[in-house]
């Protein structure tokens, strides 16, 4: 294995130290291939044609392998088994907090509401509906036309509301 370390330049830059494309390889285990996906993505510094900078490409791969590890790696590194568990994780303290959401009643079920709401507007449409024969007894002067066009009125708006057919229970 060939390592060559220049000396540092006059204006202090630091010394580089070249190896081989080779020789890379083999102190990181990895092919020819893998090393040149490296170059790709900016993680192996090439300094020349099979040259590398040892000490900065190292540092890069080293950093990298460390995301993995944690869980931030990209592409097909998320689906490791760090992600999934990283990704359980989560799921489970949110599944928690959930539960003590509903145990402080800081959460309703959803058909506790629903069945809430229904009760509601039966009262109200039962309020509404009651309306004519209350303007009927109030207003003596109104006739059973007058009465019965306030209810058709009342009944056509909640039909409209309520998107079906008006009952007449």
């Amino acid at each position: 294995m060939r390592i060559v370390q220049e000396l540092p330049g006059l204006d202090g830059d630091r010394a580089v130290v070249r190896i081989g494309g080779a020789d890379l390889c083999t102190l990181l285990r990895i092919s020819p291939a893998a090393l040149t996906a490296l170059v790709q993505r900016d993680l192996a510094v090439r300094l020349g044609r099979d040259n590398y900078d040892l000490t900065e490409t190292v540092g890069r791969y080293t950093e990298h392998l460390r995301g993995i590890a944690a869980g931030r790696g990209g592409e097909a590194e998320s689906l490791t088994l760090t992600g999934e568990r990283a990704r359980l994780a989560r799921a489970q303290a949110d599944a928690q907090e959930l539960k003590n959401a509903s145990l402080r009643g800081e959460l309703v079920k959803a058909e506790d509401v629903a069945r809430e709401w229904a009760d509601i507007l039966r009262g109200l449409r039962s309020q509404l509906l009651a309306i004519p024969s209350r303007l009927r007894a109030d207003l003596g002067h109104l006739t059973a036309a007058d009465v019965a066009q306030i209810d058709r009125a009342l009944r056509d708006v909640l039909t409209e509301i309520g998107g079906g057919d008006a009952r007449t229970d």
